[in-house]
């Protein structure tokens, strides 16, 4: 078998033949004027008439004086019929029969001609001109294992995406979910506000951050771990109905469920609390998985959901005691350490009461498949939503599906001297060694202290996708981040290039 240095040479030849022909084997400029899905969807439409078609080449085949190539663009496939003395190669920029064996699947061409049906019952292109657009110069991989190794798969995800088709229409549907997030949000009166990535102080979630300089200001920023304390800042500056969706950053492991990197989207609502804003998300999930997936009944990560119809509630606490035997509001850590390790559960020295509930409710968390709603989580570990009328919980809502947390909601907390003393708590349990603690963010404060109306906020992130889509993490995104490295094979090609 030919190594891929001799199958690259072997292409090089080629480029340097189709340039000797005087043929641009990279023009700016094609003609295409039709897709060939709209061709193979409408045969009669087309039936005889001319097109232009261009797309990648997969298959080349020649019997003497006619030669069949299959030819791909994103919206489908279709065959290129070719005859000598009938495909024109004269113009300066196009091929014939005579040189055909300078193309190799994998090259992008265009095809002038009319539409057939070949007499074997194949829609094609009776190709008069054939034009060159790209010369490859790697092979696709080719044959019955395919492109699978997964770390290959990962590092060249546009060769994943070429071989495997449905790893390149996972993506439509991701753009899909994203849209249908976007369209809702809209048909509701929220606006979109695009807001920083960097930040001087960041918060809104737990999780230790990445941090970054800027030459300018001689500064160090964090990257956002959230939308929220921005978005906020809006319902404060008047604005009721804002969101964004973009990428945060959190500076933690891999896991089949979370990235450093991903997408995630949050909105704000003046005027709305949580049970406002519960109902708003049921219906939130319902529309943009029914236009991502055309269907709300899954089978994902071992359960069976359907997101249709009412969905239950259950209480937080509850379903503590219930587990554990523990009061989560009445306890001491050496009771929820206990818990923890009679449920070989991670023990870690600098575990508080609040962390080690975190641990077994996400025990509990990973038996639900739903989708319910959890409420009533206590308000410690809800440093930004809002006490409910007990004086201990928060007023906070978050769907449980396929055995995970699939989001975050709570009536905004507006009250500046609470928010002050939750952020102390909070950084307290930084500076005892707590990295994903919540930062004190002043100015934040400050903001509450000239007014924000009472609010509802919500936040998913793309796990939601992954989930339905029913893949990992790195699965679920295009390009999942990889320790680089570059293999021998292209160091071997490239010998006048310094790695």
């Amino acid at each position: 078998m030919a190594t891929m240095k001799e199958l690259r040479d072997e292409r090089l030849r080629k480029l340097e033949e189709i340039k000797k022909l005087g043929v641009d084997p990279y023009p700016a400029k094609t003609d295409r004027d039709t897709e060939i899905g709209q061709i193979t969807a409408n045969f009669a439409k087309f039936d005889g008439k001319p097109v232009v078609v261009a797309g990648r080449i997969e298959g080349i085949r020649k019997f003497g004086k006619i030669a069949f190539m299959v030819l791909r663009d994103f919206s489908g496939q279709i065959q290129l019929f070719l005859k000598d003395g009938e495909v024109d190669g004269s113009q300066g920029d196009g091929l014939d029969l005579k040189n055909l064996n300078l193309l190799d699947i994998g090259d992008f061409v265009e095809a002038t001609g009319e539409v057939i049906k070949t007499k074997t019952g194949e829609i094609s292109v009776m190709t008069r001109r054939l034009k060159i657009l790209t010369k490859s110069l790697r092979p696709m991989p080719t044959g019955p294992d395919g492109f699978t190794n997964k770390e290959e798969r990962l590092r060249r995800r546009y060769i994943d995406m070429n071989v495997n088709r449905d790893v390149r229409d996972r993506f439509v549907r991701r753009a899909k979910f994203w849209q249908a997030n976007r369209d809702f949000l809209n048909k509701n009166g929220f606006i979109e506000i695009n807001i920083p990535v960097l930040e001087h102080t960041t918060g809104g979630a737990d999780a230790n951050p990445f941090v970054t300089h800027m030459d300018a200001l001689d500064t160090d920023f964090y990257l956002r771990i959230s939308h929220e304390l921005p978005l906020k800042r809006l319902i404060g500056a008047g604005y009721e109905k804002v969101y964004d969706i973009g990428a945060r950053f959190r500076n933690e492991n891999y896991s089949d469920e979370h990235l450093p990197e991903h997408v995630a989207m949050e909105w704000y609502a003046a005027y709305w609390n949580w049970q406002d804003g519960m109902k708003f998300m049921e219906d939130l999930f319902k529309y943009a998985l029914k236009e991502t997936f055309g269907t709300l009944k899954f089978q994902t990560r071992g359960f069976d959901i359907d997101m249709a119809g009412k969905w239950k509630i259950e209480n937080y606490p509850d379903l503590i005691r219930e587990r554990y035997g523990i009061d989560v509001y009445n306890t001491t850590l050496a009771e929820v350490k206990k818990a923890l390790q009679d449920n070989k559960l991670e023990v870690e020295k600098n575990d508080s009461i609040p962390r080690g509930i975190d641990k077994l409710w996400k025990a509990i968390r990973a038996t639900i498949g739903g989708p319910v709603w959890v409420i009533n989580e206590p308000k410690f570990l809800s440093p930004l939503a809002k006490t409910a009328d007990d004086g201990v919980s928060a007023q906070r809502f978050h769907p449980i599906i396929a055995g995970s947390e699939l989001g975050n909601g709570f009536s905004e907390l507006n009250d500046p001297q609470d928010q002050l003393a939750r952020f102390v708590e909070q950084q307290q349990m930084r500076d005892a060694g707590d990295d994903e603690a919540q930062m004190l963010d002043i100015d934040f404060v400050e903001m509450l202290e000239y007014g924000m109306p009472p609010a509802c906020g919500w936040g998913h992130s793309e796990r939601v996708f992954w989930f339905f889509e029913g893949v990992t993490a790195r699965e679920g995104v295009p390009f999942p981040q990889l320790r680089f490295d570059i293999d021998e094979v292209t160091k071997a090609i490239y010998p006048e290039v310094k790695f």
